[in-house]
């Protein structure tokens, strides 16, 4: 049987790649599309259901933590009944970036599975790291994800309590982004976390 091997793969190769005597390339190229479009939905469908909070809490530690520390603040439950999800602030929205940040989700992944994070205890032990990684991500990016909701042309400073005035108007006028300031703003700071004026 190993001796037919070779000639199969030969075979099969020159099939691959010779001319189609048996159907019209209009039914190749048909065929193609559909298979393209298939692929493109079923590839688009599982990155929809990867961007849902159902998803990211899908592991116990990112449950039994970050996931309850989310639901004590305005961005689960306001007035307005807007709810900023796990996506909405760790997933960029441009295609490209999204797919950057989801290789990189990959990464977070097998750190659960080798067992670097798989316990809450363990996720506690590592949480200044993985908050000074995210924070890094989110000012390089500009707080792009911050800026998907909030932004200083939309703000309307007279309305905000004139520390907060100042605040803004300061990190305006320096380029500061939204995570410069705004840390622990739906989660707990890391015991470690010392803010900066305090250093």
């Amino acid at each position: 049987m190993n001796d037919k091997q070779p000639g199969f793969l030969r075979r099969f190769w020159g099939t691959l790649t010779r001319p189609s005597a048996k159907y019209s390339l209009l039914t190749l190229l048909l065929v193609g599309g559909l298979g393209g479009v298939i692929f493109w939905g079923g590839f688009n469908t599982a990155i929809h259901m990867t961007n849902s909070l159902d998803f990211c809490i899908s592991c116990h530690e990112m449950k039994d933590t970050v996931y309850k520390e989310y639901k004590e603040t305005v961005h689960y439950q306001n007035k307005f009944g807007v709810r900023a999800a796990c996506p909405d602030c760790h997933v960029p929205k441009e295609w490209g970036p999204m797919m950057l940040r989801k290789a990189k989700a990959s990464l977070e992944v097998f750190s659960k599975i080798t067992g670097k994070i798989d316990t809450p205890e363990k996720f506690e032990k590592h949480r200044m790291e993985l908050a000074t990684d995210e924070w890094a991500r989110m000012k390089a990016a500009g707080s792009r994800e911050c800026r998907n909701c909030h932004s200083w042309d939309a703000m309307e400073a007279a309305k905000q309590k004139p520390a907060a005035q100042k605040k803004h108007a300061m990190a305006q006028a320096t380029g500061k982004t939204c995570v410069d300031c705004h840390k622990g703003i739906a989660h707990l700071l890391p015991a470690e976390y010392v803010e900066p004026d305090e250093e």
